[in-house]
């Protein structure tokens, strides 16, 4: 195909090839991309050179067995990927629109367990034709083109983007079922630890959240050459927690998490006077194309509630340069 700078067009093209171009890329094969359009592979060939037509020059070099890309197809295809989630995340709004009206949200698993899922029966007795979908994932997605309309993060202030609304902050204190401290070693200073297992996420020292640790609640109180009776760890806040509720030991628990498991004494907290403050807090993020619609307005009024009933609970005074953004 020849081509030059006066045959460049100047329109702009037409998008319905570019589904085949984006499978052609990705695959680097006509077949693997004919096969998964479920097209004939001489249809998207076709496809393909049209699209080269309209863009005025080559998008692949074509090879006895493979094909790859030219410079302007890596460009076109930077683009292309970035645009097509959006454009699909679009029509399913739309589509949406049309039926039920929901709301999809991501957030790390430990808090979707441990926080939201337990409040959220409430907001589906009230709402009920608004469906909710939860994405638990450790991974941060990008609001502004992924098909997610909000995001509940747990992190330091420095870390958010300046629209993030605080929900509440951090606590850290020991917790045990209560019948533990009523069978075993009384607890009530803080040597008195050392009776019992110490249950503490597994990789801690590792991701650099130190203040997560019973190290540093043992060195806070003077203790640090203390050796419990023995250590539990795991990987997960809810792991740590539900251990913790059948009886295997004391947990330095995320406040906020156990809150209500504290208020219904599922779990006590033998020693309140000792509780540690966190660097983190936990936050709200909305997605830009979705922050009108009625039922997210719906949802976050509904989180500013439940978030004002958490640092009731937990008695957290609300620190003057976030106060704000509460409420």
């Amino acid at each position: 195909m020849q081509h030059s700078q006066t045959h460049l067009r100047t329109r702009p093209i037409s998008a319905g090839h570019l589904r085949a171009f984006e499978a052609v890329a990705r695959h680097l094969n006509f077949r693997a991309a004919s096969e998964e359009m479920a097209l004939t592979q001489s249809a998207v060939s076709r496809q393909i050179q049209s699209l080269e037509e309209e863009v005025g020059v080559p998008l692949f070099l074509r090879h006895t067995r493979a094909v790859e890309l030219t410079s302007a197809g890596a460009q076109l295809l930077m683009a292309v990927t970035q645009a097509l989630p959006r454009i699909d995340g679009a029509v399913r709004q739309i589509r949406q629109s049309a039926g039920r009206r929901s709301v999809s949200l991501t957030t790390f698993a430990s808090f979707a367990s441990m926080w939201l899922i337990p409040r959220l029966e409430a907001f589906q007795r009230d709402n009920p034709d608004i469906d909710i979908r939860i994405d638990a994932s450790d991974n941060a997605v990008d609001l502004d083109v992924a098909d997610v309309d909000l995001a509940l993060r747990y992190g330091p202030v420095a870390n958010m983007p300046p629209n993030a609304v605080r929900m509440f902050g951090e606590q850290l204190t020991p917790v045990a079922s209560p019948w533990l401290l009523k069978s075993g070693q009384p607890l009530a200073k803080p040597a008195d630890v050392a009776h019992f297992a110490l249950i503490e996420a597994g990789d801690a020292h590792r991701t650099h959240m130190e203040w997560l640790t019973w190290r540093r609640w043992l060195d806070e109180n003077q203790l640090g050459k203390l050796t419990p009776k023995r250590w539990l760890y795991f990987n997960y806040a809810y792991q740590m927690v539900q251990a913790a509720l059948t009886g295997q030991g004391l947990v330095l628990a995320r406040l906020p998490l156990v809150a209500e498991s504290l208020a219904n004494g599922d779990l006590i907290e033998p020693l309140p006077q000792l509780r540690l403050d966190s660097p983190m807090a936990y936050w709200l993020l909305v997605g830009p194309r979705s922050a009108q619609r009625p039922e997210i307005k719906a949802f976050c009024a509904w989180l500013t509630a439940q978030s004002k009933a958490t640092r009731e609970t937990i008695g957290e005074v609300p620190d003057p340069d976030t106060v704000d953004n509460i409420d």
